[in-house]
């Protein structure tokens, strides 16, 4: 399969040419074909979420499990009322949230077939901010099923070249709109009755922002922990590692530590052989060893510089040869919360206590 590509010069100012192409994107994603586009989280694997035969197609470009949803695009709230039974508290969610990064877990209509759910009886809901995602849906005709456009399992793309360098030849056109905004995937919500929402995927809306909102917030166990094998997953990204590079992802809980971070890092890279990497605070980088791969997000308490980053300094770590990366564990709250989300699954769960 030959991959068109196409560079949007200025996504909210869009031309006629970029109108023509994602028209003819549309087009693909209507007729069965897989299209990527930019969303202001990640980029997505868009394809017509009516279309089993099409959904499957998305299964195997990334190499995805069947059993895990894929979420479905919408270019206006109120569209989702075509395949999902809508509840007032989702209205309420997208009339304040919508378009932005967030995904309702609604029960799905026998439209919307189970291999888009994954064999769920429901179907998880986002309408995207990002202008060429929205006109995209728009041109397609149909609800856009779409996970992140990355392999299975590897860090998700918030720039065009990492989904060049992934899918290149399993797709038929790629989008490319630019750095995506925020660089970690929606808030996964599941309504739990009036007011109130679980949590399964943490993102830019943030339990404080619902909370806000007059919500009662319940955080999903899996959101800090892996699920159980054989767990049918209600959401994307919380049932498999996700999110990793070739390199080893070393937490490190650094709460209580006598130790500076430095420290920590020379001490346990002591005689190992290979390249290391680094992902920490400005601040943190004194006295680490001059062979360390160092990538920095921001000040003390950056979590949403390091939250934007993330996915590309994994990747860069991969490019740069790295054997290991070593990340300090964030603060859970904010979006905090969305990154340790994201660096538990890219590390398997471990974690070291210093």
């Amino acid at each position: 399969m030959t991959t068109e590509v196409y560079k949007v010069a200025d996504p909210q100012n869009l031309t006629c040419d970029d109108i023509s192409v994602i028209d003819r994107a549309g087009e693909i994603i209507r007729n069965g074909g897989l299209a990527v586009f930019p969303t202001e989280t990640v980029y997505g694997l868009g394809a017509s979420a009516y279309d089993p035969t099409a959904a499957s197609s998305v299964y195997k470009a990334k190499g995805r499990p069947s059993d895990n949803p894929l979420i479905v695009h919408v270019a206006e709230p109120s569209e989702a009322e075509a395949f999902a039974i809508v509840s007032d508290t989702y209205r309420d969610i997208a009339e304040r949230f919508m378009p932005g990064a967030v995904t309702v877990i609604l029960p799905k209509k026998d439209v919307i077939p189970d291999a888009v759910t994954g064999g769920l009886d429901t179907v998880a809901v986002r309408c995207p901010s990002d202008p060429v995602a929205r006109e995209l849906i728009r041109r397609a005709g149909v609800p856009v099923a779409a996970p992140s456009a990355n392999l299975s399992g590897k860090p998700s793309p918030t720039k065009a070249e990492h989904v060049v360098r992934d899918l290149s030849g399993r797709v038929d056109m790629i989008l490319d709109g630019g750095d995506c905004v925020f660089g970690l995937e929606s808030t996964v919500l599941k309504p739990e009755g009036d007011k109130a929402v679980r949590i399964l995927r943490p993102g830019a809306v943030t339990a404080e922002m619902l909370e806000d909102a007059g919500y009662t917030v319940i955080v999903d166990s899996a959101v800090t922990d892996l699920s159980a094998v054989g767990e049918n997953p209600e959401s994307p990204g919380m049932k498999y590692k996700h999110y990793a590079p070739v390199a080893e992802v070393i937490l490190l809980d650094m709460e209580g530590a006598t130790e500076s971070f430095s420290s920590v890092i020379n001490r346990m890279e002591s005689g190992n052989d290979g390249r290391f990497a680094v992902l920490c605070r400005r601040e943190d980088i004194c006295g680490i060893s001059d062979d360390a791969i160092v990538f920095t997000f921001g000040e003390k308490n950056g979590e949403d510089d390091m939250a934007h980053e993330l996915f590309s300094c994994l990747r860069a770590a991969d490019d740069a040869g790295a054997s290991r990366m070593y990340i300090p564990v964030p603060r859970l709250d904010g979006m905090g919360l969305a990154v340790y989300n994201r660096v538990i699954r890219a590390a398997g769960g471990r974690i070291v206590k210093v």
